[in-house]
């Protein structure tokens, strides 16, 4: 039986596996350890696994900035796909960001990924046309 809980910083060798192990997931330097203690740290109790016997077969991270919510890294292992288990995760994330008084969440596709827009759209989510994302690295390179 699969357990939806709150991520900790405990879980992150795990949940590292997960994203390695996943096509379709790019991974940063953003992603270490240290950089998901702050994260999780700075939004407390709005980020999941999915797990069973002691095993994370699923994850998401959500965050916020006050005003809009931000899911990344929606995974779950391919052999616990379509059991509903990214719905649950991401929706344990919605309702929190709602208990916040958050009621729009963001997040980003990479450009290519056809099957992850195709969940989203499937979902309910509506891909925006209206703006692009611009982004600046200060340090770390491209990877950052």
């Amino acid at each position: 039986m699969i357990t939806i809980r709150s991520m900790t910083l405990d879980d992150y060798e795990s949940v590292a596996e997960l994203m390695r192990n996943t096509p379709g997931i790019s991974i940063r330097d953003a992603d270490s350890r240290e950089s998901t203690a702050r994260y999780l740290e700075r939004n407390p109790g709005l980020s999941f696994v999915a797990e069973s016997d002691g095993v994370i077969y699923g994850c998401v991270m959500c965050g916020h900035d006050g005003r809009r919510g931000y899911l990344q890294h929606l995974i779950v292992s391919p052999e616990y796909r379509r059991q509903g288990i990214a719905q649950a995760l991401v929706e344990r994330c919605l309702e929190c960001l709602e208990g916040l008084g958050i009621y729009k969440c963001h997040l980003d596709v990479l450009k290519g990924n056809e099957a992850a827009g195709q969940y989203w759209r499937g979902q309910g989510w509506t891909l925006r046309e209206d703006i692009d994302r611009y982004s600046k690295v200060r340090r770390g390179g491209e990877n950052a």
